[in-house]
């Protein structure tokens, strides 16, 4: 199927992006939204643009957040289906990072299904812990002008120093091996029963994350395409 055909299609494509930290979500899914010509929707963004704006979603977020509570699954998903109302889902859109637990899964399903709407597809991307660690824990910042440098992918010229200012490079909490390692244990929790849902709903795609970015997009397009040729 061609990416015109894709974006033209007159049911509206619903895509969930899932994979572990460092597996490139944010960079894929702004890719396929230009791709595609579709937003990306991210929850993080959506409860920051609630909070900043005082919507009633906000507000009431706000209201467990203060007592140091989690915000109920529902009020999330009441935010991610009042996005997917806007003129500019109505072609479709790319969760990125949204749902997180079963639960959510389940709640977005039944208000889409409410509105005669349903997820498209599932992509999961696979990224070995040893390549998630690896891409992770080598991101190293310089102290003095803020400046990022990985050991792997874009190393300085002089270990440990900057080479913009010269100042020194220390590493994030975030991204120390140990810390990396409990997030993955985190998305493992979270994940593991998200991947055997959309699994047993036939829509769950697995797309080999360790390959270039242009490979991955170009096997996620290709996932999209085979689920809109047989939905």
């Amino acid at each position: 199927m061609q990416e015109s055909e894709i974006t033209t299609s007159q049911t509206p494509l619903y895509i969930i992006l899932l994979g572990p930290p460092g597996a490139g979500k944010g960079t894929q899914a702004r890719l396929l939204a230009e791709a595609l010509n579709i937003p990306q929707l991210s929850s993080g963004d959506l409860f920051r643009e609630n909070l900043r704006e005082g919507t009633e979603l906000g507000l009431l977020a706000k209201s467990y957040m203060e007592k140091g509570e989690l915000v109920p699954d529902d009020v999330t998903v009441r935010m991610v289906m009042e996005r997917l109302s806007r003129p500019d889902c109505e072609e479709g859109a790319i969760l990125d990072g949204f749902p997180r637990t079963l639960t959510q899964a389940v709640t977005l399903d039944e208000a889409l299904a409410h509105q005669g709407r349903k997820i498209s597809v599932v992509l999961l991307i696979q990224v070995s812990d040893e390549e998630v660690i690896r891409r992770l824990s080598g991101r190293w910042v310089c102290q003095n002008c803020g400046a990022v440098y990985h050991t792997i992918f874009n190393p300085p010229r002089e270990p440990g120093r900057c080479d913009q200012c010269g100042g020194p490079l220390y590493q994030r909490e975030d991204d120390r091996p140990d810390t990396v390692r409990n997030r993955l244990l985190v998305y493992y929790k979270q994940t593991a029963p998200l991947v055997g849902y959309y699994f047993a709903h036939g829509l769950l795609v697995e797309i080999n994350g360790e390959q270039d970015v242009g490979a991955v997009q170009a096997d996620l397009l290709a996932a999209i395409g085979n689920k809109d040729d047989h939905p």
